[in-house]
């Protein structure tokens, strides 16, 4: 249950992250391979399992076992814990296998009471010091493990620092500290009604239960939701020997990346501040300064100060202290290539002296991750399969957010550290509270903190931009926007923010709740209002990592868009689309003047009033799809017939039905009759589809005579096209049987008088159980499968799509459903109809071809999934094209052997 690490020693290693958490696990590599590691030994993540499991109580024989290892400990140290002559101080942190950053608790100091102050004071002769490990101890303690909010202790810490004339901690004297270590045990005592605990045993094990049980606070199991983190066993718990650094001007602690996380740029990254503990970088209670002289001076570049300013007031920790650095700079080159990733380290230097906390695979936004995954297998540190997988499919919808137009008006009222790339635009909230009511109603809201803290989590999830007067870019709010892909700014000075009234201060301006501000994450420029904004350019390193995706997936499966217009067409090829798997033709109905065409036409009493009607459709039809041939040459297009409900064409209000009964020159009663007589109670599962083809067949006539044309006159003038033509909704194969026959008569006529003979192939759309169970007699007449999973999801689930948003969520966080069924594929329900949809249908036609259409073509999951099952491509919007690529990547890689 306990694993112990030492200088070139541990019982564990990587291979025992599930157990020991990726912190325990991390430590225990180091620590093996000559990393400056402080001692320590680690609570396993089974414990965390077994605590819950028997009823929130330590499992037998871990008492034990701690002791054994608290033994180890102390010789290792040559100190004692609770001892006031050679005290021996511990950090409780939590760890799970997958990295959660400030989600979960951490208590440092433990073991410090009023004997072993007196003793830290003589061991170090340094009063200072050991009050303010002292008070800081106090806080952390009693707001981890006893449930006393950390506000009680920072009110009388402003306080004090009120009274004594400071701005910083850092200016308090010992007196002060030892003043405040009073009036914080009294504040305890106030509200818990009982002593601060002295006992350092007593503390250990109610910190090791505290977190332990923070595995299950709010922002941990939303976190693990938001993140989709499953599987987990919960938390190690990992008791560390304490290294300081807050013992003075040669001593400090920081957070540094070994590569930009930011922008994927390779040069070492990252913030300290000197006479500090790691939460004070961690929370951004101060704002720290820059690793490296490069970044110090990019920084200083940034905020206009000249170099002489910046040397003398904010010199990097390479002028500050060298020799640190330099070895600091070797621990970064070593745990790169040995993780063979860029590594996120946490460190402090006690009295010169550099030791290393904790590192693990840095948290990065998608284009960080792209550039870091090219630039890694350039480098020879990683393979090109490494490299694809390296960056998560999901990640790239990060890369195609706006940005600031270049010529848009603005006026900038402040500036701060560009903590996470991109342009927010919003309205300024004070609160994650507020961030998140907002939000519901469908406001875009940015969240203005004076700094943020894990409990703010759910109002960063929700925000379009996350803006902070204090922290640095390696702050909680920097972190976890990065890892959100939502644009940051963070140590933003100028901005005086009052959460009593909601607004803030900035540049002679007054900003209140609901204002408009705008910023860019990548340069730290705030703006007054909104800023225009435009799409997306994609990076040189975005198309290399696509190529290597693409290299995986050629000859396996490919990505096709949906797309209804020869824009759409044209930003999908450019996303890297192979064709269209789905023309929705009702899309273009609704368009300009053809919106009265199609009314006539479903308003006429006769077949001769609507073949009329059709005729004024069809030569615009004709043109619609000329321009997505000829966009897509050289791919396929495949077109959806009409589908929607008549009703859908047609107005519901009075007002709008005698404005059209006029334009028609009808009778108001004639258009309200004809409205009801298409009223269905279930649309979806109504008139539309095959079922519209085959009681009027001269609507799908027209439409199957529109693209025969285009096609014959592109194939006359040399476009290579691949048109196949898509019948919807198909319950058994004599609908699509009378459909085709339709098609063939038709197309064999055209061509024919043409003497050019483009290829059509003719299929379905498998949206119906019946039709996934009869596939094998459906592909006797199909050319082609595509499947409509939304509407599958909704028949085989028995749900609405537009109504279920109101349980589902529930169905979910009770574990019902895993996923909300309509973001990703059912693959135990849905799926496995598709499966047997799949294996029927190659068994009538063994080269038949197969895809999908449905929103969840889209879905990282699901295209995996379609790959795993046999199909020949996915199809989803063309935004979402990118991301598809990738993840149909990941699912050929995946299933290589």
């Amino acid at each position: 249950m306990v694993y112990f690490f030492a200088a070139g020693k541990s019982d564990g290693d990587a291979s025992l992250r599930s157990l020991l958490g990726g912190k325990g696990a991390n430590l225990a590599e180091m620590a093996t391979i000559g990393i400056p590691v402080p001692p320590g030994f680690t609570i396993t993540t089974e414990v965390c399992d077994m605590y819950y499991k028997g009823g929130k109580q330590f499992p037998a024989g871990l008492k034990e076992e701690v002791a054994a290892n608290l033994a180890k400990l102390e010789a290792e140290t040559g100190k004692k814990l609770g001892d006031p002559t050679n005290p021996l101080l511990v950090s409780v942190r939590s760890g799970a296998a997958d990295s959660m950053p400030g989600m979960m608790d951490t208590i440092l100091n433990l073991g410090i009471n009023d004997e072993v102050v007196e003793g830290l004071i003589k061991k170090s002769n340094n009063p200072r010091f050991a009050w303010d490990s002292y008070r800081r101890f106090i806080q952390m303690f009693a707001d981890v493990a006893m449930d006393v909010e950390k506000e009680n202790f920072e009110h009388a810490l402003e306080a004090m620092k009120h009274k004594k004339g400071v701005v910083l901690d850092t200016e308090l004297s010992s007196d002060d500290l030892k003043a405040l270590v009073q009036e914080y045990k009294a504040i305890y005592k106030k509200i818990k009604g009982e002593d601060f605990p002295t006992d350092a045993q007593q503390q250990m094990w109610l910190s090791s239960e505290a977190v332990f049980r923070s595995w299950n606070n709010d922002r941990a199991i939303y976190y693990r939701k938001s993140n989709d983190i499953k599987g987990l066993l919960g938390t190690a718990v990992n008791i560390q020997s304490m290294v300081f650094g807050n013992m003075g001007e040669t001593s400090g602690t920081g957070v540094c990346f070994s590569r930009n996380p930011s922008n994927g740029d390779n040069y070492f990254y990252g913030e300290y501040l000197m006479n500090a503990q790691g939460e004070d970088v961690v929370a951004g209670i101060r704002t720290p300064q820059k690793m490296s002289v490069l970044e110090s001076r990019m920084w200083s570049d940034a905020n206009t100060i000249n170099e002489a300013d910046r040397a003398a007031k904010y010199p990097s920790l390479e002028e500050k202290m060298p020799e640190a650095y330099k070895k600091l700079v070797g621990v970064r080159d070593l745990l790169e290539k040995h993780y063979k990733d860029m590594q996120d380290m946490e460190f402090t230097i006690e009295s010169g002296n550099l030791y290393i906390l904790q590192t693990r695979n840095g948290k990065r936004t998608g284009s960080a991750a792209v550039k870091m995954a090219v630039d890694m297998q350039k480098e020879g540190l990683i393979d090109e399969k490494t490299a694809v997988l390296r960056v998560k499919p999901e990640q790239l919808d990060q890369l195609l957010h706006p940005r600031f137009k270049v010529a848009s008006k603005r006026t900038i009222i402040a500036k701060g550290l560009n903590a996470s790339p991109g342009a927010a635009v919003g309205q300024a909230v004070y609160s994650a509270k507020v961030a998140v009511e907002w939000a519901e109603k469908g406001k875009n809201v940015l969240l203005i903190r004076i700094e943020t803290s894990p409990e703010d989590i759910k109002g960063m999830a929700v925000a379009k931009g996350i803006l902070t007067a204090r922290g640095g870019a390696t702050s909680h709010a920097a972190v976890v926007a990065r890892q959100m892909g939502k644009p940051c700014i963070a140590g933003c000075g100028a901005l005086n923010i009052d959460y009593k009234t909601n607004q803030m201060e900035v540049a002679g301006n007054i900003i209140k709740e609901g204002d408009w501000v705008s910023f860019d994450g990548s340069t730290g420029e705030v703006y007054l209002g909104k800023v225009d904004t435009e799409e997306a350019v994609l990076s040189g390193a975005f198309g290399e990592l696509m190529a290597m995706a693409d290299k995986f997936m050629d000859g396996k499966i490919h990505v096709r868009a949906n797309a209804d217009s020869p824009k759409d067409a044209k930003t999908a090829r450019e996303y890297g689309a192979k064709g269209i798997g789905l023309c929705r033709t009702e899309h273009m109905f609704f368009e300009g003047v053809r919106i009265n065409s199609v009314r006539k036409m479903i308003l006429s009493d006769t077949l001769e009033e609507r073949e009329k009607a059709l005729a004024e459709l069809e030569p615009m039809q004709k043109a619609d799809f000329k321009g997505l041939f000829e966009t897509m040459h050289g791919y396929p297009v495949v077109i959806r017939l009409l589908d929607p409900p008549l009703h859908e064409f047609l107005p519901h209000t009075e007002a709008e039905q005698k404005e059209l009964a006029s334009l028609m020159g009808l009778s108001f009663e004639t258009v309200k009759h004809r409205v009801d007589e298409l009223h269905e109670f279930n649309p979806m599962l109504g008139f539309r589809g095959a079922r519209l083809g085959i009681v009027y067949p001269e609507i799908s006539k027209m439409q199957i005579r529109a693209i025969t044309d285009a096609a014959i006159e592109l194939t006359k003038a040399g476009v290579h096209i691949i048109p196949e033509i898509m019948f919807p909704l198909i319950m058994v194969k004599e609908e699509l049987d009378i459909m085709v026959g339709y098609a063939k008569e038709i197309i064999a006529e055209k061509t024919a008088k043409a003497g050019v003979n483009p290829h059509i192939l003719l299929g379905t759309m498998i949206e119906v159980p019946r039709a996934a169970l009869t596939a094998d007699e459906i592909a006797e007449t199909a050319e082609f499968f595509s499947f409509g999973t939304n509407d599958l999801t909704q028949m085989t689930c028995g749900l609405s799509r537009d109504d279920s948003g109101s349980f589902l969520g529930t169905y979910v966080d009770k574990g019902i459903f895993e996923y909300e069924p309509f973001q990703v594929l059912d693959q135990k329900g849905v799926g496995r109809l598709m499966k047997t949809a799949i294996e029927l249908g190659r068994k009538t036609k063994p080269n038949l071809e197969i895809g999908i259409c449905g929103e969840h073509g889209g879905e990282p999951k699901t295209v995996m999934f379609c790959y795993e099952i046999g199909m020949n491509y996915v199809s989803c919007s063309p935004f979402r094209v990118p991301v598809a690529r990738l993840a149909a990547a990941h699912g050929v890689i995946k299933g290589m052997k």
